[in-house]
């Protein structure tokens, strides 16, 4: 089961201001112990919205918004992607995440399990999937 664990953006991100040493250490070292249990996926922080733009759909329609984007509680920060066998085993990792606030006050962080191949209806489409997969996999 994949589950990524998505550090809701502050005030403080949104403006660009960097994570001190304390936290940058206490980040580095949950995620080391996540890549030594053999769980870690990926991570990273993700850039302020100012530096980002949104696609918004309307039929076959497409328009386009430059950042920054007024709605902090709805923007994601950064995000760590883990790999786990049950989701208990996820609520334990994710229940040790190091508070992502700059300043060590509030913030949140949400946890969504991502979908698995395995989900779906055998289809022509998830067989295309499947393909893309196992050419990722391979390394091409």
């Amino acid at each position: 089961m994949r589950f990524m664990i998505l550090v809701k953006a502050t005030r403080d991100s949104e403006a660009g201001t960097m994570p001190g040493e304390e936290l940058l250490a206490a980040m580095a070292k949950y995620h080391q112990e996540l890549a030594e249990a053999g769980v870690l996926l990926d991570g990273s922080g993700l850039r302020p919205s100012s530096s980002g733009w949104r696609i918004r759909y309307d039929g076959a329609q497409r328009s386009v918004t430059d950042g920054p984007f007024a709605e902090t509680k709805e923007l994601v920060a950064g995000y760590t992607l883990i790999q786990t066998t049950t989701e208990a085993e996820a609520r334990e990792w994710t229940n040790r995440f190091p508070n992502p606030a700059v300043d060590g006050g509030e913030a949140e962080i949400e946890v969504r399990r991502l979908f698995e191949l395995e989900d779906f209806e055998p289809s022509e489409s998830l067989q295309a999937f499947r393909a893309i997969e196992q050419s990722r996999d391979r390394g091409a």
